[in-house]
């Protein structure tokens, strides 16, 4: 039975009691009232049974709910933690690029230019070459024409 129902129950029997003349007393049916204690005796563990749950059930879905605040929060730790992770990563990887592709231009840079030495030195001995066989031919011409006129 409800406890709310008993209290209201022990309340009629209390207005329906007959007042003692010159004082604040009431006569009260004695049996009523005792019946009435004795059900408010078996509703009110009753009651606090039912509230001890309702708080063990509340405890419980607050310390799910706690729990899964919590999972939730790391998970976007753990997501944060390797987007910034994968965003250094990818920002090693331009910076090492970059570096690379550099370096790549430099080293190009250096063989263009050991290969424009080497042609110039190979073509300067090969004009001082040509100069010589020219200054050769030459001399050979003239030592021809020489004894043809002689």
């Amino acid at each position: 039975m409800d406890i709310l129902h008993l209290i209201d129950r022990l309340e009629e029997l209390f207005n329906e009691s007959r007042a003692l003349p010159f004082t604040h007393n009431v006569v009260v049916d004695e049996d009523r009232m005792l019946d009435i204690i004795d059900q408010m005796r078996i509703a009110i563990p009753e009651e606090v049974k039912k509230a001890q749950q309702l708080l063990n059930q509340s405890d419980r879905i607050l310390a799910q709910a706690e729990e899964k605040a919590n999972r939730t929060t790391l998970l976007a730790e753990e997501k944060a933690t390797e987007m910034t992770a994968k965003d250094m990563v990818s920002q090693e990887a331009t910076r090492r690029a970059e570096q690379i592709l550099a370096q790549a231009r430099a080293d190009a840079e250096a063989t263009r230019a050991e290969a424009d030495n080497y042609v110039i030195e190979t073509l300067s001995r090969v004009e001082d070459e040509l100069g010589r066989l020219l200054n050769q031919v030459h001399n050979g011409i003239r030592t021809l024409e020489e004894q043809k006129n002689k």
